[in-house]
């Protein structure tokens, strides 16, 4: 067992991510942005102007589908999550100040990224036999790439199943209850001798709460992360502002460190550190991609629910998504733990510590410990519910939607198992599934860059799109 384990976390990681997703979301980021004319940057403020201009709009779905805003907000959900916060401390662990810059650098590229898969998704979805929209890489594979290529949609989809379980899951749930005992213990030191009856009712409680949601079906869900996300994303945002405010005069020192470090780490972060310039890029670009998910599919999962008629109009979520969660959040979180000025421990991977010594430098290790708590409370559940979104589709895709509540029972128990047993690899083996999904995913995207470039030129050509403004 622990060979397997060593082999997936080992050569199939390293292979998933150094050779396979990493790779794929500079160069295929690259070309898909030449192709689309630079969408995420010249269209920017389009962008921004058709979705978050957009939310505060009243919006309808009809049988079968959610509002293009429930639909961005489910996506969000699984993609606004640990990674946010425990994810963009260990990029800076491991990867030096620099891997702030790489990690940005990641996003442009994956503005693009998912704007395509989102564009795509929408495109080529279809009608399950209950009358709702169901799309994703799984079917714009198998509808735009022809049937002849179903295998490679099979294997997506089997390889997102599994990732449901580490990304979506045991990890999500691992984090909550740990965060969960470190609040409670910073009150009530003695907890500690209770901590697996605290992690079981914690988890008993996620499970039912994800399991209601599921029971509801793409409707339920995404009222449920309609109000959650922008909440939580809110409470997150305002509280890191807070703490970067009152390290304003740290700035200048703290950017200088992060382009310095983009190219040079060890100049910043020291000469016995370890940190090489292939580490800070590597953690960065991982990080980044393990946060917003671009290179994945998996958004396009909940983005083809949405009540549109343009795959272009949804498409532009993916880039405001991209932008929301990995420009905006990550980079508070990032510049939150170096503005602070607390001790980074280089080199070593850390978990939710690092991100509250640097709070509790402003708000003291109590009010730092509840907030994270809860931080990452909402955070990962908002992640579990997404991906349990995502792994109904993939196994109604394969087995049909007779088996799906199936794997939604044994999805919510998983939970349980993950906020009560020690899950020191659930990382790397989230680290590991996310990147083998990356390879069908990213040959189909290639394969149909061509019709993601022929709809942009027709949705940006078109007078009634309103496009000077």
């Amino acid at each position: 067992m622990k060979a397997i384990l060593d082999f997936f976390t080992g050569p199939l990681n390293t292979f998933a991510w150094t050779y396979a997703l990493l790779p794929c979301v500079m160069l295929g980021g690259l070309y898909f942005t030449i192709r689309c004319r630079g969408l995420q940057i010249a269209k920017f403020g389009y962008a921004m102007k058709n979705t978050i201009g957009k939310l505060f709009k009243k919006q309808e779905s009809k049988e079968g589908s959610v509002t293009p805003f429930q639909a961005v907000t489910t996506a969000l959900a699984a993609t606004v999550g640990t990674g946010n916060i425990i994810g963009t401390s260990i990029a800076v662990s491991m990867g030096g100040y620099g891997a702030i810059f790489w990690l940005w650098i990641a996003a442009v590229f994956g503005m693009i990224i998912k704007y395509c898969e989102v564009t795509l998704s929408v495109k080529y979805r279809e009608k399950n036999e209950k009358g709702d929209w169901v799309g994703g890489p799984m079917y714009y594979i198998t509808n735009g790439m022809g049937k002849k290529w179903k295998w490679l949609a099979v294997c997506f989809a089997a390889f997102a199943i599994l990732a449901s379980f580490g990304i979506g899951n045991l990890s999500q749930a691992n984090s909550i209850a740990g965060s969960v005992n470190s609040a409670i213990a910073a009150f009530v030191p003695s907890i500690a001798e209770n901590e697996f009856t605290v992690s079981l009712i914690v988890g008993i409680i996620l499970a039912a709460i994800c399991l209601f949601s599921l029971v509801g079906g793409i409707k339920r869900i995404g009222k449920v992360t309609e109000l959650m996300v922008p909440f939580m994303s809110l409470f997150y945002i305002v509280s890191a502002l807070i703490v970067i405010f009152l390290n304003i005069g740290n700035i200048g020192e703290a950017f200088k460190n992060i382009f310095v470090g983009a190219f040079n780490p060890q100049a910043v972060c020291g000469a016995g550190c370890g940190i090489l310039l292939k580490e800070a890029l590597v953690w960065g670009l991982k990080r980044s991609a393990f946060s917003n998910e671009a290179g994945l599919g998996s958004a396009g999962i909940a983005h083809a629910a949405a009540n549109t008629d343009s795959p272009v109009k949804q498409g532009l979520y993916g880039v405001f998504e991209v932008f929301m969660d990995t420009l905006v959040i990550c980079t508070l979180t990032g510049l939150t733990i170096v503005m602070s000025g607390v001790d980074i421990p280089f080199g070593t991977k850390v978990g939710s510590e690092l991100i509250t010594s640097a709070f509790a430098t402003i708000y003291g290790n109590q009010i730092a410990s509840v907030f994270i708590a809860i931080a990452l409370f909402f955070f990962a559940f908002s992640t579990i519910l997404g991906w349990s979104l995502y792994g109904t589709r993939c196994v109604e895709y394969l087995f049909g939607s007779k088996v799906t509540k199936v794997y939604q029972i044994f999805f919510c128990c998983m939970i349980v198992v993950g906020s009560t047993t020690s899950l020191s690899v659930a990382w790397d083996l989230a680290d590991t599934f996310n990147g083998l999904m990356a390879i069908p995913n990213f040959i189909a995207l290639f394969a149909l860059s061509g019709v993601v470039a022929k709809v942009t030129k027709e949705h940006f050509s078109n007078p009634a799109n309103n496009l000077k403004k």
